[in-house]
């Protein structure tokens, strides 16, 4: 439904449209868990930073202090960021060789070094399990709404992509559950064990989702072009400015995601100790904040695909930018500096619901490019910005370490979102248009 749609028409069309495919259904819910995973994946690192850190850095002769944990802690970010920008080889897979083989790939990816890097016993193989995790981790997302978007019928196809977005912040909630049941039992390693687990059982499932229609069609001319072809096609005219632009624009968010949102378990953590909570009570605060902001994020991935149809994908991922900056400032330059928990619960559910700008591209990637690079269009836009932001996210953790504190360099987080609301015009507007053969 459109804005110039007549609702009792659009309601119509709707009751009278045949329901979801077997085919259709598998789809779904083996994005949504291979996404959840992604979820559980990136946020156990924030949940479990301090405890790793002081256990780690020590032998490597580093004192764990608030300042080095903060700043190693950026170091390690940084350097999953790298690794997630290195997953833009699976768009070209994709493209290639077909969504489900580039998807289970990734998902074993992730699974495996996830699981291992609960055994590292070095600061330097930690990072490195992390490292070639995030190269699994990168490409979930890619695939996953790639698929989606070419299964699912076109009325449909912007509501279940919100939905399936959401199930990165259910995987959030899980692993922020789980750590709060039992998170001083299993410790950081454990926690990492877990998180190899049920990626591999979303492996298994996938295997059973067909190829999607549409790149079956395509799969004989890709057979006959170079590998690459796809990566030349959206770095040249007319596909250039738009992947350029949509870059930029998921620079934003990432800069937001890892500098932000990731660091509110270590902040909560930071404010407990302050206020002298012993150490269960400070795991299940840390669990808590976590549950918080995906609890809002998940509300806001729900809702996006309306704002998107109503008011257009432009202005709606503006609007979520604000939320953000409002949310940045909030947590990290109003409470933190006032040591206030309560005040940091106040304004974790603005930065939650700003967090679900990610969610506007699961939609809007997909329409503004053909089903013979869309993977690689997905995938190198939601990838490279990750090269982009891990620079950011290393400024940011230099000024954690230079100011002792993470108040200043994470408030200022804020000013990346307002340059973000003056870039969304970069990518062109496609509410009401039929996502392109």
């Amino acid at each position: 439904m459109t804005i110039d749609d007549d609702p009792a028409q659009a309601a119509s069309r709707n009751a009278s449209a045949p329901p979801l495919t077997s085919t259709q259904r598998r789809a779904f819910w083996g994005s949504f868990g291979g996404w959840a995973m992604d979820g559980f994946n990136w946020t156990v690192f924030g949940l479990v930073l301090a405890p790793t850190m002081t256990e780690l850095l020590p032998r490597a002769g580093v004192a764990a202090t608030s300042a080095n944990i903060g700043w190693y802690g950026q170091i390690s970010a940084a350097l999953f960021l790298l690794g997630w920008g290195c997953s833009v080889i699976w768009g070209p897979i994709a493209d290639r060789f077909g969504r489900m083989p580039a998807m289970t790939a990734s998902i074993a990816m992730y699974g495996v070094f996830t699981a291992l890097a609960g055994l590292a016993t070095e600061l330097w193989e930690w990072n490195a399990f992390r490292f070639l995790a995030a190269v699994g981790v990168g490409g979930e997302w890619a695939m996953a709404g790639t698929l989606l978007a070419e299964v699912l019928p076109e009325r449909v196809r912007a509501r279940f992509g919100g939905l399936m977005h959401s199930a990165a912040y259910v995987g959030v909630l899980i692993v922020s559950a789980l750590y709060l049941a039992a998170g001083p039992q299993l410790g950081w390693r454990g926690m990492f064990l877990i998180g190899g687990i049920p990626a591999l059982a979303v492996f298994i499932i996938r295997r059973t989702t067909p190829e999607p229609e549409r790149w079956q069609q395509n799969s004989a001319e890709q057979e006959r072009k170079s590998f690459w072809q796809p990566v030349i096609d959206v770095l040249t005219p007319p596909y250039r400015a738009r992947t350029l632009g949509n870059l930029a624009l998921l620079v934003v968010c990432v800069i937001g995601l890892w500098a932000g949102s990731t660091y509110v378990p270590t902040t909560v953590t930071d404010l407990a100790h302050h206020a002298g909570y012993g150490s269960s009570a400070t795991v299940r605060l840390a669990g808590i904040s976590s549950m918080t902001v995906a609890a809002f994020t998940i509300v806001g991935c729900v809702v996006i695909p309306r704002l998107a149809d109503r008011f257009g994908r432009r202005a709606t991922l503006a609007g979520l930018f604000v939320l953000m900056a409002i949310g940045a400032v909030g947590v990290y330059g109003i409470a933190y500096p006032a040591h206030s928990i309560v005040l940091t619960f106040v304004f974790l559910p603005v930065l939650g619901l700003g967090g679900a700008n990610f969610a506007i591209f699961t939609i809007w990637l997909p329409e503004q490019y053909p089903t013979r690079m869309r993977a690689t269009a997905f995938a190198f836009t939601t990838t490279l910005s990750r090269w982009f932001a891990a620079a950011g996210t290393f400024l940011i953790g230099y000024g954690i370490h230079a100011s002792g504190s993470l108040a200043i360099p994470l408030s200022a987080t804020a000013i990346v979102f307002l340059i973000g609301i003056g870039l969304v015009g970069l990518a062109p507007e496609t509410r009401g248009q039929v996502m392109p053969d």
